[in-house]
């Protein structure tokens, strides 16, 4: 049996990646919608599935809805972040209506849904899951961590999990963990993956500042740093930051930094090789928005690394400017927490009790 998916708002495609990796023809993608041109383009490049570049809310009232089994998605964020603590009322906090009334329309007998972390603890959360009540489905959500499913990144994201209890046989459950920081790995359990895991195999120079046409190594391109730039670079050590910067050579640090000596540590930052990734957002290419430095190499990580650091195969094709294309990478649901999340509707739809794992301890009893 082949299980019809409908994923909305859904970037470059990470979250269906992993639903395709189930296997056979388990999972198949009917239709897939985001309102980012580029967006939709690399996903059509990269799945055999009608795509639509359009707004959620318009398309919801006035567009063909195809039933599906199974609706998947990430309503855009901004008004969750930590990033955005002032956004009080932003209307993008309610885009996760028009995606409910799409799993009422397709007929869905699941959904799942992924946000920032800090949805979890929101108003919004217990307004979705109250939403979804509403509907007959029931549902379950946690914060989980991509690094601990093999994604060598620290992303912690909420996953809701929605499904109609009467129409499906069972209880979702969110995955277990497979990978665990080394301090903890339990027996049969398996240490995160690493910065050197996903990208010691590319070459320390990037390929000059342009796009290219290897499918590999297109995307290892970099900057074209100042002289001043690779000097404080160069003061960085591994795993250091800005205020290893100014201790180092405080004559190349910016006054704004040198009058501010609180904050994050991860400004201006150098990845360890040896741990998993901080989180890659949109501006990973920037050191100064982040823990974006090489280990070793002075120079902030190139797209192909970031794609790496976030789950992506290097067969996956990504369409778009360098600015679009980082954008998209930056946005993603990492595929190898897609694909744990995946087994787990898989074992509900299928109704094969077998498949069924047990809830983590700690997650939230389903409502």
């Amino acid at each position: 049996m082949t299980f019809r998916i409908i994923d909305l708002f859904s970037g470059a495609g990470g979250l269906s990646l992993g639903f395709a990796r189930q296997g056979g023809d388990a999972f198949k993608s009917i239709l897939a919608l985001d309102s980012d041109e580029t967006a939709t383009a690399t996903y059509k490049a990269n799945f055999d599935c009608r795509t639509l570049n359009e707004n959620i809310e318009d398309w919801v009232v006035s567009g063909e809805i195809p039933q599906a089994d199974l609706v998947i998605g990430g309503p855009p964020c901004q008004g969750f972040s930590l990033l955005n603590k002032k956004r009080n009322g932003d209307e993008r906090r309610a885009l996760w209506e028009p995606y409910l009334d799409a799993v009422r329309k397709s007929g869905a007998r699941m959904f799942v849904m992924e946000n920032v972390a800090e949805l979890f603890r929101s108003q919004e959360l217990k307004d979705i899951r109250n939403r979804a009540r509403a509907m007959g489905f029931s549902t379950i959500a946690d914060v989980l961590n991509a690094a601990d499913f093999g994604t060598p990144q620290i992303r912690r994201r909420t996953v809701v999990i929605g499904w109609d209890q009467n129409r499906v046989l069972g209880n979702a459950h969110l995955p277990n963990a497979t990978h665990f920081s080394p301090d903890k790995v339990p027996i049969g359990g398996k240490v995160w993956r690493t910065v050197r895991d996903a990208i010691s195999g590319l070459p320390a120079r990037t390929n000059g500042t342009e796009i290219g046409e290897d499918p590999v190594l297109g995307l290892h391109f970099g900057r074209n740093p100042t002289s001043l730039s690779q000097e404080r670079y160069r003061n960085v050590p591994e795993g250091g930051n800005r205020f290893d910067l100014q201790r180092n050579a405080e004559h190349l640090t910016p006054a704004c930094w040198i009058r501010k000596r609180s904050g994050g540590t991860d400004l201006f930052g150098r990845l360890w090789w040896d741990r998993p990734s901080t989180t890659i957002r949109t501006e990973f290419f920037k050191p100064e928005k982040g823990r974006y430095l090489h280990p070793v190499e002075h120079r902030p990580i190139s797209h192909r690394e970031a794609a790496r650091l976030m789950g992506f195969p290097d067969s996956f094709r990504f369409v778009g400017s360098k600015i679009k294309i980082a954008r998209q990478i930056g946005n993603a649901v990492p595929p190898d927490l897609s694909e744990a999340i995946a087994r787990e509707v898989l074992a509900v739809l299928s109704h094969d009790p077998g498949m069924e794992v047990q809830a983590v301890a700690g997650h939230i009893e389903a409502a």
